[in-house]
């Protein structure tokens, strides 16, 4: 009995480094993929400028991504909608872009929406599956999301 119990305690032990090897390194590594965050909103005259964060990582560069954005109000009324183009978008690189939402003010946004890819290109050409591949994130009141 007391052998047997040594073999699950060690068997036990082993499956727990094993999965811990496996697990560790994955930790620090980035998520595959492209995540868009909404970092900041800021006031300008006639309009709200958007900073978003584009985190490349892929694995292909991006030559055109023209993203759908629907701005919605605290009511959920749609207030705006705007195509933006976010490309050019190296692999592995992390980039800012700005867009202003003419007519709108920032205390207006409740939430935006990704609400479709309109284009999508890299180097290879056209792609279909970009909406699948990206992640939203925001930093603010005003959700990002899809």
């Amino acid at each position: 009995m007391c052998r047997s119990t040594h073999n699950v305690v060690k068997f036990v032990f082993c499956c727990a480094v094993l999965l811990g090897t496996s697990i560790i390194p994955l930790g620090g590594v980035a998520q595959e993929g492209l995540k868009i965050e909404l970092n900041k909103l800021e006031p300008v005259e006639g309009a709200c400028r958007a900073y978003m964060v584009f985190e490349n990582q892929s694995g292909q560069a991006y030559e055109s991504l023209k993203l759908d954005l629907v701005m919605f109000d605290s009511d959920g009324v749609i207030t705006k909608r705007l195509a933006v183009e976010g490309a050019p978008l190296p692999e592995g690189k992390t980039s800012v872009k700005l867009f202003d939402i003419k007519d709108v003010t920032c205390e207006q946004l409740g939430r935006i929406l990704l609400n479709d890819v309109l284009s999508c290109r890299g180097p290879t050409g056209e792609r279909n599956d970009c909406l699948a591949d990206i992640q939203t994130a925001s930093r603010n009141l005003v959700s990002f999301f899809k």
